[in-house]
């Protein structure tokens, strides 16, 4: 039986394993991917640490996946062998649950998540559900697309429904994984971009990336810098920090919003704020493979690339602890050739 190499997590904070599996076979409603690139990314600790309840051990981790269809399961009408594919955080979606049916397909009940629920791209091959593939355009390269199936999708997602519109000030909080990405959308999109971290060191990176105006956090007051702007329609928070959040909620205009999508443990919200301007904090959750498409199709027109380090599958160890430890510039890619 053919063979192939997958790194594995066999239990809760156990380490990861390389080890060999038989190929699996697609079955109805699925496609087989053969992998070229996976990003790592900071949600994989959910797999590795065992955050979430319920995980099946041992899983093979990774949902920003680039690839091309090697199979196609019984049933598969829309996808040919040697497209070329990415996979996401969001494994699909059931359409028959009340969010699919209300057309909130991120939502989804079955909550089928690439990496966590069934097996990810840490792996030469994976299956996938129909629903959770994208096509990738030719101009991006495997390394290339494989962020932007998550760190990607993410931050263009959210400000391409943010209500934001060109011209507008959209601030950008942290210049990391997600906020890099985050800069460049958002300047492509026409915002007039701020880009909101801690050290003048930064700067010269944040206007390379696009943005118009840099604020240097630890030597200025955010908020007090946004206000001379006329505050900030749109505040996206890309960090994980509360403290740095709850720290510029004062820099939104009247009826803006602040736009989380880093996993802070909690911040502190000032609800006089928030009345007296009638502004707003919301959550935004990635998208579906729709979603990831269009961000794929979006960077490939308008250059907006992800600043990448890559380590062969067999290092993924290492790229791991590269990620997690904060020193990778920006994400941690596995290549698979």
């Amino acid at each position: 039986m053919p063979t192939m190499r997958a790194v594995q997590v066999v239990s809760a904070k156990g380490p990861f394993e390389l080890v060999e599996r038989p190929i699996p076979e697609p079955g109805p409603g699925t496609v087989r991917i053969k992998v070229q690139a996976c990003g790592i990314c900071h949600s994989d600790s959910i797999v590795k640490d065992g955050l979430f309840a319920g995980i099946d051990y041992p899983r093979v981790p990774g949902h920003e996946v680039a690839g091309v269809v090697d199979a196609i399961g019984p049933g598969v009408t829309m996808w040919q062998v040697g497209q070329r594919v990415g996979v996401g955080w969001h494994g699909g979606y059931c359409g028959e649950c009340e969010p699919c049916r209300r057309g909130e397909l991120f939502a989804c009940t079955t909550g089928q998540v690439t990496g966590l629920t069934f097996d990810g791209g840490y792996a030469d091959y994976m299956i996938a559900p129909v629903s959770a593939v994208a096509l990738i355009p030719a101009d991006l390269s495997p390394v290339e697309a494989a962020p932007l199936m998550c760190a990607g999708i993410t931050t263009f997602n959210a400000l391409r429904n943010s209500g934001a519109r060109p011209g507008d000030v959209v601030a950008i909080l942290g210049l990391g994984g997600l906020g890099h990405l985050g800069v460049q959308f958002a300047a492509k999109m026409g915002y007039y971009t701020v880009a909101i971290a801690r050290g003048q060191d930064k700067a010269p990176l944040a206007k390379q990336l696009g943005a118009s105006v840099y604020i240097d956090s630890q030597g200025q007051n955010p908020e007090e810098e946004l206000l001379k702007l006329g505050g900030a329609k749109l505040i996206v928070a890309t960090v994980t920090n509360g403290d740095a959040m709850s720290a510029v909620q004062g820099g939104l205009a009247v009826n803006g919003t602040l736009l989380l999508l880093g996993a802070a443990n909690s911040m502190t919200v000032s609800p006089l704020q928030l009345l007296l301007g009638r502004r707003s904090v919301k959550g935004w959750n990635s998208g579906t493979s729709i979603d990831s498409q269009d961000t794929l199709d979006f960077s490939a027109h308008t250059g907006v690339r992800s600043m990448n380090e890559s380590f062969p599958l067999e290092r993924a160890a290492e790229g791991y602890d590269r990620m997690i430890s904060g020193k990778a510039r920006f994400r941690v890619v596995l290549t698979m050739e």
